[in-house]
């Protein structure tokens, strides 16, 4: 009747347990919590005088320690690989073992010293073995089968706990990831230099994804060869190894192959082309991304660890993702680098044909004095004797006046501009190209760009290039003419001069700002002549240019201004017949 009556109490002790285990289990989403409750019910449970819990990490495939009871201090450091040790053989082999005595089983992997006996189930998730849990005992045959049965009980108890906290983490994980990505694609979209963004993005690449040490290569301009253009982490040996051939290292490959690639061991991975480098500078995984950019491979994206790890799909993913980011903020800034660029030369451009114009007219205006004073020289007639020295200086100065006349024959051939290449122009198209050259200016004076362009417009006979420079002229006066910044207001539209049949035959392009404006006399002579210019910015060197383009276009140009409200300038061309 007693032993019944025992056997009853430790029956409801034990449901009991699994009770208050089953609550706490699925109340909690801390991993380590769960675990260390069911560790500490089990050994209590059955007597035994330590215990443990080993999980498998997804990314190393070590067994790690998450929970224990009653070992030594040093114990959480365990790491056993699956398949070794009593608990190893359980991961392993997805089976329980009960060892009556440690010391006769050669499996035996020992934590701490008097262990006799030793109970060990596995943890499943699914069909899975994610862990093993175990209890030790210092006396010899301490379990039973009901011990076992208990202790499985316990881990079924326990797989929804790891389920579901792995879950939490997963997504916890994923949505930190998420952020991390939302604000580094911001970080790095706002980045307009070239040098700089190649910095934002491998110092956001290693703080998102916790790497030790993180490089950009890109290609060179022959496609054979990938230098290092940025990195976080490294140390002098990687960033003085010099540039590698795409042909013949593993970031090539994954260069050529567009696709992500990773090595668990580069130290000892006959792929990897710098193991000895990798050893010196203690670099273990790598994880590769190529840089994409309109399905064009620009370069490579790499991740270094300093321990071994396998980067799991959403690790990979993660990468690829911010990869992608990167290569459009790396395109972005080049092309921004680029328009800057143009937008200079087309600028100095522009001065250097107002330099032209500028040489032209002084020459012709230094042409009419300079005739005048050879029509006065022979007129005088001036004729010395041979031994005169006056018949020398006459000579030296007709000399000296035909020399002259010689310069301004080859400075006005020079300035003297070529007839434009007369080819069909889509004004719109250059109006457009236009404000993606001069956006930074625009921008950087705070003007306002509006266009009103009309639709359909039927393209002008002339030279683009030409015509395109006039366009830019005047843009460049206009903002010139707005200091504190202002509103541009460019406009397109047909003119129908042929009333009889309707025919579009001209293209009205007007330009209008809202800058200071003109005088009476600034507006008279705006495109007049370079040396009647009264003003350096505004209404200065461009306007004469503008002018001599649309003439040589058979076009027209007016100019309406006012102090203080702003100028309007209208060009109109012939189109194409």
């Amino acid at each position: 009747m007693d032993d019944d009556i025992q056997q009853l109490r430790d029956r409801l002790d034990r449901l009991e347990a699994l009770h208050l285990v089953g609550q706490v289990v699925h109340s909690t989403l801390d991993l380590r919590e769960a675990l260390q409750l069911v560790l500490r019910e089990a050994v209590g449970l059955m007597r035994a005088n330590s215990g443990s819990v080993c999980l498998v990490n997804p990314t190393t495939g070590f067994l790690e320690l998450e929970a224990a009871h009653g070992l030594p201090p040093d114990a959480p450091a365990l790491k056993l690989r699956v398949g070794e040790g009593i608990t190893g053989w359980v991961a392993r082999t997805g089976r329980p073992a009960r060892v009556g005595d440690v010391s006769k089983d050669k499996r035996y992997f020992g934590l701490r010293a008097g262990i006799r006996s030793e109970l060990a189930v596995p943890l499943r998730v699914g069909d899975a073995v994610r862990g093993v849990i175990n209890v030790d005992s210092d006396r010899a045959d301490a379990f039973t089968d009901k011990d076992q049965s208990l202790l499985q009980d316990l881990a079924s108890l326990a797989a929804p706990a790891i389920a579901n906290t792995w879950l939490y983490e997963q997504s916890r994980q994923k949505a930190r990831l998420l952020e991390s990505l939302v604000r580094v694609g911001q970080i790095i979209n706002s980045t307009l230099s070239l040098d700089d963004a190649l910095e934002v993005i491998t110092r956001e690449a290693r703080t998102l994804l916790g790497a030790k040490m993180i490089s950009l290569m890109m290609l060179d301009e022959t496609r054979e060869w990938l230098d290092l253009r940025a990195h976080v982490g490294a140390g002098a040996a990687y960033v003085g190894k010099g540039r590698l051939g795409v042909s013949e290292s593993f970031i090539g490959i994954v260069l050529r192959r567009k696709k992500p690639m990773q090595l668990e061991d580069v130290q000892g991975s006959g792929r990897y082309q710098n193991a000895s480098l990798a050893r010196r500078e203690g670099l273990v995984s790598l994880l590769s991304v190529p840089l994409l950019y309109g399905g064009r491979a620009i370069g490579t994206l790499n991740l270094y660890t300093g321990e071994p790890h396998t980067f799991s799909d959403e690790e990979v993913r993660v990468l690829t993702t911010y990869a992608e980011l990167s290569a459009l903020a790396l395109e972005k800034a080049r092309l921004y680098e680029r328009i800057v660029s143009v937008e200079e030369e087309l600028r100095q451009s522009e001065r250097l044909s107002a330099l032209g114009l500028l040489a032209a007219e002084i020459a012709h205006e230094i042409r009419n004095p300079l005739t005048v004073m050879k029509m006065l020289h022979h007129s005088l007639a001036l004729d010395f004797p041979a031994d005169d020295p006056r018949r020398t200086d006459v000579r030296i100065m007709g000399e000296k006046m035909d020399h002259l006349n010689r310069i301004v024959d080859q400075v006005l051939d020079f300035a003297r501009s070529s007839d434009p290449q007369r080819i069909p122009v889509d004004v719109n198209q250059l109006l457009d190209d236009l404000g993606l050259l001069t956006r930074h200016k625009l921008r950087s004076q705070d003007v306002q760009l509006v266009r009103k362009l009309a639709p359909d417009l039927p393209p002008v006979v002339g030279d683009p290039t030409q015509i395109e420079q006039a366009f830019l002229n005047l843009t460049l006066n206009a903002v010139e003419a707005m200091p504190d910044g202002g509103r541009l207001t460019i406009r397109s539209r047909a003119l129908r001069q042929d009333r009889r049949s309707g025919r579009v035959t001209h293209v009205l392009v007007r330009f209008r700002d809202t800058g200071v404006g003109m005088t009476d006399e600034q507006r008279r002579r705006a495109f007049t002549s370079l040396l009647a210019t009264t003003k350096a910015k505004g209404t200065g060197l461009g306007l004469a240019i503008v002018a001599r383009v649309v003439e040589q276009h058979q076009g027209k140009v007016r100019v309406w201004s006012s102090l203080g409200k702003g100028t309007t300038i209208s060009i109109v061309l012939p189109v194409e017949r």
